[in-house]
């Protein structure tokens, strides 16, 4: 069993910064591809960032490359996602996601491939 929660939500003005952090319960974290999807209204779920099991590789969407940075702590069972520059299109509900079954090098980039999620913490970026 495995439970995610997220926090580090909240409003921001556009050019501003937030980080967002993902407590993981249970024995899963270390072995784990982790991802940060959102989702904003109307709009379906997307991966924004992704990190593999070691730390070692890393995913970030065309949208947010240059501008946000995922990391692990894998002895905190903790992953972070720094968040730089922040626009009103980055307005959604982010949520934590674990992958148990991910191969060492894999980033899973679909919501279907992810077993576990945090509840969503919710960013709004200011014009």
């Amino acid at each position: 069993q495995v439970s995610l929660v997220e926090s580090g939500g909240g409003l921001v003005q556009a050019g501003g910064s937030l980080r967002l952090s993902c407590a993981a319960s249970g024995r899963s974290f270390s072995s784990a591809a982790m991802g940060w999807f959102r989702q904003a209204p109307g709009k379906e779920r997307e991966l924004v960032v992704g990190i593999n099991r070691s730390g070692g590789r890393t995913y970030y969407a065309d949208s947010v490359k240059g501008r946000f940075t995922i990391s692990r702590d894998n002895a905190k069972n903790t992953v972070y996602l720094q968040m730089n520059s922040l626009k009103p299109e980055d307005t959604a509900v982010y949520y934590c996601a674990l992958d148990r079954a991910a191969y060492s090098s894999a980033i899973p980039t679909t919501p279907h491939e992810y077993d576990y999620w945090g509840q969503g913490t919710q960013v709004t970026v200011s014009s």
